[in-house]
Formats: C-alpha cells, sequence, structure tokens
C-alpha cells in the first residue's frame, strides 16, 4: 500500500506543477485585462470598427481630400483673376535740365487688375471634369478600402474564434487524460491494473500539457492580430461569437460574376481612371491651339515732376490672342503619351475583368467545399463520440485495452478540430466571396 501511495504521490508532483505554470500567465493576463480593459466585439461591431478606423481606410479619406482640393484648384482655372498693385518709382535726369524735360519725376500708382480666359480650346472644361471624374474615383478607392479592411478583419475574428475552439479542445484532451489517470490509480489501489497502467497514463496526461500552453498562446496571437488589423492601441481585444454559422445558399458562378463585374470599386476606380485620361488627351490635344483672355485694369496714379503736380484714375481693357505656332513637337508626343496611357487602362480594365472570373470561380468553390466538409466531419464527430464511450465503457469492463481508448479519443480530438476548422473555412470563403462580388464595400 506505502508503494502505491508513493506512485501516486510522484504522479501528483507534475501534475501540480503544469497548474503552476498554466496559472502563472492566466494569472499576469488576468491583472493587465483589470488594468487596462479589454474590448470585446461581435462580428458586427468588428466589421464597423474596420470600416471607420482601419489603417487603409484611413489612407483613402486623405486621397479623399487630395482629390477634392484638386477639384477646387482645376475649377479655379475657368475664374477670373485678380490681381491687386502698388508702385512707386523715383527717378532723375540732370543732363537734359536745359532742354526742359524735368531733373526728378515721382511716379505713385496702384492697379487692381482681373483676366478672364474667354477661349481655351477646351483645356479648362477639360480640367474641371478631369477633377471631377476624380472625386468620384476617391468614393470607390475609400468604398474599396472598406471592404477589404472588414474582410481581413472578419478572417482576423475568425481566427480568433478558432484558436479559442483548439483551446478548448487541447484543455478538453488534459481533462480526459487527468480521468483515465485517476480511473487506473483506483484500479491500482483495487487489484485490476498495474504499475505499469499507471504510468502510462500519468506519462499521456502530461504529454497533452503542453498543447494547453501552446493552444492558450494561439489564442493570444490571434487576439493581437485581430487588434492590429483594427488599427486598436493600448487595449486588448477579444470577440464574442461562435464559428457555428446558419447555412447559406451558394450562389451560381454567372450570379456572382456579374454581380461582381458591377460592385466591384477597384472595376469602378479603373473605369474613371480612363475617362480621366482621355480627358488628360484634350488637355494635351489644345497645346498648340489659340487662347482667347480679357484683361482690364483699374487703378489711380499720380505724378511728380520737379513740383509739379498731377493725379487721377487710369483704366485700361482689352482682349489677348495667344497661338503657339511652333512647340518643337511637344503638344505632338504629349498627345500620343497619353493617348497610349489612355489605351493602357483598357487593358488593365479587361485584364481586371480576367482575373476577377477566375477570382469568382475560386470563391464561389471554395464557399462550396467548405460547406460540404462541414457537412461531412458534422456526423464523424457524433460517431466519433459514440466510439469513445464505447472503448471507454469496454476499457472498464476488461474487454478493451488502453490503446483502443487511446485511438478512440484521438480520432474524436481530430474529428472536433477538422469540424471547428471547417466551420472557420466556411466563414471566411463567405465573406470573402462578399468581398469579390464588392458586398462588403457596398455595405450589405
Amino acid at each position: 500500500m506505502n508503494r502505491e501511495v508513493k506512485i501516486m504521490q510522484r504522479s501528483l508532483v507534475p501534475f501540480a506543477v503544469g497548474l503552476a505554470v498554466l496559472a502563472s500567465p492566466l494569472a499576469a493576463r488576468s491583472e493587465e485585462t483589470r488594468e487596462t480593459g479589454t474590448l470585446v466585439l461581435t462580428i458586427e461591431q468588428t466589421l464597423s470598427l474596420a470600416a471607420e478606423q482601419s489603417q487603409e481606410v484611413r489612407k483613402a479619406r486623405e486621397y479623399r481630400a487630395q482629390v477634392e482640393a484638386r477639384y477646387g484648384e482645376e475649377r479655379s482655372a475657368a475664374l477670373p483673376r485678380f490681381t491687386l498693385s502698388g508702385s512707386a518709382a523715383y527717378s532723375g535726369d540732370s543732363s537734359q535740365a536745359g532742354l526742359g524735360p524735368p531733373e526728378r519725376t515721382n511716379n505713385y500708382a496702384a492697379t487692381l487688375g482681373v483676366v478672364q480666359p474667354v477661349f481655351t480650346w477646351g483645356q479648362i472644361g477639360a480640367a474641371i471634369k478631369l477633377a471631377d471624374i476624380g472625386r468620384s474615383t476617391a468614393a470607390d478607392r475609400l468604398a474599396g478600402a472598406r471592404g477589404t479592411a472588414q474582410r481581413d478583419a472578419a478572417i482576423a475574428f475568425f481566427d480568433v474564434l478558432l484558436a479559442r475552439e483548439f483551446a478548448a479542445l487541447a484543455t478538453q484532451n488534459l481533462e480526459q487524460r487527468g480521468r483515465h489517470l485517476e480511473e487506473a490509480r483506483r484500479r491500482l489501489v483495487a487489484g485490476t491494473a498495474t504499475e505499469f497502467d499507471v504510468l502510462a497514463a500519468s506519462v499521456a496526461e502530461q504529454n497533452s500539457r503542453p498543447e494547453v500552453i501552446r493552444s492558450a498562446n494561439r489564442v493570444s496571437a490571434a487576439r493581437e492580430r485581430l487588434a492590429f488589423v483594427l488599427g486598436v492601441r493600448g487595449r486588448e481585444v477579444d470577440v464574442s461569437g461562435s464559428l457555428v454559422s446558419a447555412a447559406a445558399a451558394v450562389p451560381d458562378y454567372a450570379t456572382a460574376f456579374q454581380t461582381a463585374a458591377t460592385g466591384r470599386p477597384e472595376l469602378g476606380e479603373l473605369r474613371k481612371g480612363r475617362a480621366m485620361s482621355e480627358q488628360l488627351v484634350r488637355i494635351a490635344q489644345a497645346g498648340n491651339k489659340p487662347r482667347l483672355d480679357l484683361g482690364a485694369d483699374l487703378g489711380w496714379r499720380a505724378v511728380d515732376m520737379d513740383g509739379r503736380t498731377g493725379n487721377g484714375s487710369t483704366w485700361s481693357a482689352g482682349l489677348r490672342l495667344t497661338w503657339p505656332v511652333f512647340d518643337g513637337g511637344r503638344t505632338t508626343g504629349a498627345v500620343a503619351r497619353t493617348e497610349s496611357e489612355t489605351r493602357s487602362l483598357g487593358l488593365d480594365e479587361d485584364r481586371f475583368l480576367d482575373a476577377l472570373a477566375l477570382e469568382t470561380r475560386t470563391g464561389v468553390d471554395a464557399v462550396r467545399e467548405a460547406a460540404a466538409i462541414v457537412e461531412a466531419l458534422a456526423g464523424t464527430v457524433t460517431e466519433a463520440e459514440r466510439l469513445l464511450a464505447m472503448a471507454e465503457r469496454g476499457f472498464e469492463l476488461g474487454v478493451k485495452v488502453r490503446l483502443d481508448v487511446d485511438d478512440a479519443q484521438l480520432n474524436l480530438l481530430q474529428a472536433r478540430a477538422g469540424l471547428a476548422r471547417g466551420r472557420r473555412d466556411l466563414l471566411a470563403a463567405q465573406v470573402n466571396l462578399r468581398w469579390i462580388t464588392g458586398e462588403l464595400s457596398a455595405g450589405r
């Protein structure tokens, strides 16, 4: 009996040490959580947060501010330009004192001038239209950034749930191994098991403990990645939800591609980029064409010539025609370059459509594959649970050996892990397909 007690004491020592190792980081993390507070998010909150404060979304907002400023800059070219100027000039020439001209002259003037473009061969109109198209392009870029941010955040959210599922499975496996160890000890005391059975159960229990530690670390890493994707600083992020999702109908390829061809903001940005390039062609074509501007000046002038003074208002108005007759071929080169850029953007659009077709096909197939895997593994888990129960009961009755129980437990663990992975992959495939078709960018 003393020998049996010693065996039980030796087996309990590593178990107590392992619990201390696990409790230490968990206690530290719990203390840190109390100090800073944890931001617990649902999938809806995660998507909303990603659409507002991710790095790519903030960068797209800055791009929108840039094109708004560019629109104001180009529109100003069609408006009159007012110039206020003043001058004071002094001159003297004693060499002509006997000839009549004054030796000293002082001039003072203040002038308000205005220049209004009258005809620019379409340059100003094309520039304004180009900037206006750029404003709508900024909206497409912002929508695309939001969709991408929401996709990445959703996948990071599901990764946290998956890591938590794996951690729960590791803990369940450790608890199961612990129950087997206790059962072996009871059977040793009853004389129906040997010291070998106890040691084998103890080793199996201790070997399952490192996976608990690793899985807990993976949960922490997944949460930190989610915080990084969301752009959350100074706070821990956690999630609330489940990998179990309601069955969703998988769209056929033709419908999905049609939705993607009209809903992807990147495609709209490419098309508007080509329209902007066409306006650049018009601007380049007007480079060697005549231009007509209206100019007018209104001011006041005072003159002092050797003590004789005079002052009064001044004005002038007129039309100015400029025509760069020869520019060394600069305009011809600019037109050729912008036309080539326009054709290149058209080719980029065709290539994007081809890539989008392949991407849509892959996304639809991924959803179907993941849904089939989840459906297949759901029944496997139920069968594996029954198999483990039968193996444990048979071991208690003496008709099964320990290897049968270990095999059944391993099969159940693999089935549950595979089902969790399949559910995560299904959710990730569904959100990726929504991104491919542009539904995330549109907020649907």
